[in-house]
């Protein structure tokens, strides 16, 4: 079953190199990155959702957070969480703020 792996200051680079890689970036506090992490594991739970891509989710007020927010300079522009991108190879595909479903499986269909 597919999972949201939590990543930190030691784990994001790599993650970012999968073939296909889906970074959630969030808050602590954020109601609407819970839900969305909460709408996620659903989606797992069903085992429609596709095996080959993997999900990673970084809480951007954790502490030592600061290389990935100064190698990533499009962070700062995020102004609204849960924000989303899919990666691949290193490279950003897509991004899109809020939690949507309907959005993420869209966006994955077109990738795949």
């Amino acid at each position: 079953m597919t999972e949201i792996e939590s990543l930190d200051h030691t784990t994001w680079e790599e993650f970012l190199q999968l073939p296909v890689a889906v970074l959630i970036l969030g808050k602590n506090e954020c109601q609407a990155c819970t839900d969305w992490t909460v709408q996620l594991n659903n989606w797992f739970a069903s085992d429609i959702a596709p095996a080959n891509v993997r999900f990673g989710k970084i809480l951007l007020d954790a502490p030592g957070m600061s290389r990935f927010k100064l190698a990533q300079p499009w962070v700062s522009f995020v102004d609204i969480l849960p924000f989303n991108a899919i990666f691949s190879q290193g490279e950003r595909i897509t991004e899109w703020s809020g939690g949507t479903l309907t959005g993420l499986q869209n966006r994955l269909k077109r990738l795949l």
